[in-house]
């Protein structure tokens, strides 16, 4: 499982006093080499910092080997588990993701500040500004009324409220059905809990840049190796004759202009454009059979082509960076199965749920994991109207790959995300034309970065 590594656990003996071999960090980790690599640097500069301070090191958890079983990117699954091993010696819980990094002497002089005894959170506070889909546009009339973390400067959470918690979550009702998508607002709205529970207090020390006072703070993006040639990746549009005029130019005129491997599918074929038609017929909603027979298109169109390394499924209405995407497919290995986007999860804290690659902010597949997709014919849709994501997160899970998840593509608009998630984070996508003109979210997210990368390639070539 991708995406995000959770640094589980700071324990703490007493309010004023803390042992450092006593804090429990659990690391919310992915099992792709890349984000497994960045948890296992962070486990061990945790390590590093205690001997040099002269203390036991931490326990250190990774969530993908220690909690695999109960979808280890989101935290509150893994509340019963972390309280069964560590309730008698922790007192705090800290949570981070894969590019967090921390100043071990200065949290614990954060930790030093509270009394783990009441029921506390801390960490870097967002809000909404206005009403979001990612956030089922709850507090439709004052949408700041919740407070919740920013994961990359890490948060923690006193053992008084984690007890608290674990009640709460075992008499859960278990008859519905969970939806994972942000899982930092998911487990505010859990604690808050109708305003009977503990709000987020702010924490200074945790940062979302590198600053004197951090505590914590993440680690930039940046590039692996030298830039993937822009003709290794296939870009696939998913469209429908209804949005040939009014969103398929908008593609040619923003982000298309930088894809060379560029090829629109739609119901009809269309030579104005030109489509390629998939023979399924437009559903409203759904789209598997569409996206499944695009996936065998594709499949079949690179077969004799070994230069396409990564395929890059979009819906019409979505809008990227492809000079982006050359930067962060550099850390990522096209020879492997890997499925990268912005992950959602369905039922993951038990057997039966499952991780799945949200389409709207696009989804990658290395070319090895696309044959092993498209060639068998092994993923069958139930209908052509069955949710294609997460149908093909379930195909994808059945070859036994992990989704990896990647905090840089977005599902929704720019103005859906608190503006301090956006910061210091090089988007690569962004969704829907609604309510926004697409065109100007490019020019001010995009456009620079496209043109900067296009223009130093053709530099280094002369």
């Amino acid at each position: 499982m991708e995406v995000a590594l959770f640094v589980s656990i700071f324990c703490v003996i007493a309010a004023g006093a803390l042992d450092i071999k006593d804090i429990v960090i659990t690391i919310s980790s992915q099992s792709n080499k890349y984000h497994q690599h960045l948890a296992e640097d962070l486990k061990k500069e945790i390590h590093e910092q205690a001997r040099s301070l002269k203390r036991e090191p931490p326990i250190v958890h990774l969530s993908h080997e220690d909690f695999p079983h109960v979808g280890g990117w989101t935290i509150l699954p893994l509340i019963p588990y972390l309280m069964k091993l560590h309730r008698k010696n922790c007192s705090w819980f800290f949570f981070a993701e894969d590019r967090t990094r921390i100043k071990l002497n200065k949290l614990v002089k954060t930790f030093q500040n509270h009394n783990y005894e009441k029921e506390i959170w801390l960490g870097y506070t967002m809000q909404d500004k206005e009403p979001t889909i990612i956030h089922h546009f709850a507090f439709f009339e004052d949408p700041g009324t919740l407070k919740y973390p920013n994961t990359l400067a890490g948060f923690a959470i006193s053992k008084a409220l984690m007890e608290r918690l674990e009640d709460r979550w075992k008499n859960r009702d278990l008859s519905t059905s969970d939806f994972s998508i942000d899982h930092a607002y998911e487990l505010a709205l859990f604690i808050w809990n109708k305003n009977e529970g503990s709000a987020l207090k702010h924490e200074s020390t945790f940062c979302i840049s590198e600053q004197e006072n951090c505590a914590t703070f993440p680690l930039p993006f940046s590039p692996c190796e030298k830039l993937i040639p822009e003709e290794s990746m296939y870009f696939a549009v998913k469209t429908c004759q209804k949005f040939h005029k009014d969103r398929v130019h908008i593609v040619k005129r923003t982000w298309g202009q930088q894809a060379s491997r560029l090829y629109f599918f739609s119901d009809i074929e269309d030579t104005s454009i030109p489509t390629i038609s998939v023979e399924i017929p437009n559903t409203e909603r759904g789209h598997c059979g569409k996206t499944m027979a695009i996936i065998r298109r594709v499949s079949e169109h690179i077969r004799e082509d070994p230069s396409v390394k990564w395929i890059v499924i979009a819906d019409d209405d979505t809008i990227l960076s492809v000079a982006r995407l050359q930067q962060l497919l550099t850390c990522y290995d096209s020879t492997t199965p890997v499925a990268l986007g912005e992950r959602y999860g369905y039922n993951i804290h038990n057997k039966q749920g499952y991780n799945y690659i949200t389409g709207g902010g696009g989804i990658v597949l290395s070319r090895v994991l696309l044959d092993k997709l498209g060639v068998r014919g092994t993923c069958k849709c139930p209908s052509i109207s069955s949710p294609d994501d997460m149908f093909l997160g379930v195909c994808i899970a059945r070859l036994g790959v992990d989704i990896t998840h990647s905090p840089l593509f977005h599902q929704a608009r720019p103005m859906d995300y608190a503006p301090e998630y956006l910061k210091n984070q090089p988007a690569v996508s962004f969704h829907k034309h609604w309510m926004v003109d697409p065109i100007s979210v490019y020019d001010k997210w995009f456009a620079k970065a496209d043109l900067q990368i296009s223009a130093d390639n053709k530099h280094s070539e002369l």
